[in-house]
């Protein structure tokens, strides 16, 4: 049982622990339900719930969430088009993302799907070991997918 301050007052029985509360007109809240006795502490319950929660909204608050970015390309894209996109890739990597990348066909494109296997395994390759894989590059209908998230690896320059 720990008391107001938080110091230690030792095992004592409930009826102790509640007249104990009683005494300093405090509630006895239970810290640790599954702890062989029971942990107990005397305090104000508003003022417990409190700081649960503020550590609940602190915990919530270090926690980030990774989002999924998308990127759609062309199969017949150009160069100056295609770095551009390559940039804001890294810039979503950097924010520690994963990004879906698509490459979308339209019309008579779909009888050219080796050059959008091609363009996937170019833009994999120009991110080199700094990526993961998360899914294999697919056709879902006439869009080619594939998902990538940054690795733990940074690269270390010299």
């Amino acid at each position: 049982m720990l008391g107001k301050d938080k110091s230690k007052m030792g095992e004592m029985s409930l009826s102790n622990a509640l007249s104990e509360a009683q005494k300093a007109g405090l509630d006895l809240v239970e810290i640790a339900p599954n702890a062989n006795p029971p942990v107990v502490r005397i305090v104000e319950i508003g003022k417990f719930r409190y700081e649960q929660e503020k550590k609940l909204r602190k915990q919530k608050k270090s926690t980030k969430t990774s989002e999924t970015k998308e990127i759609r390309f062309s199969p017949f894209i150009a160069e100056h088009d295609f770095l551009n996109r390559i940039d804001k890739i890294k810039d979503f990597l950097a924010q520690k993302n994963k990004v879906r990348v698509v490459v979308k066909f339209g019309g008579r494109q779909m009888d050219s799907k080796d050059f959008g296997y091609k363009l996937v395994d170019r833009i994999i390759k120009s991110f080199g070991e700094t990526i993961s894989i998360d899914m294999e590059p697919k056709f879902i209908g006439r869009h080619l997918t594939t998902v990538i998230s940054p690795t733990n690896k940074v690269k270390r320059e010299r």
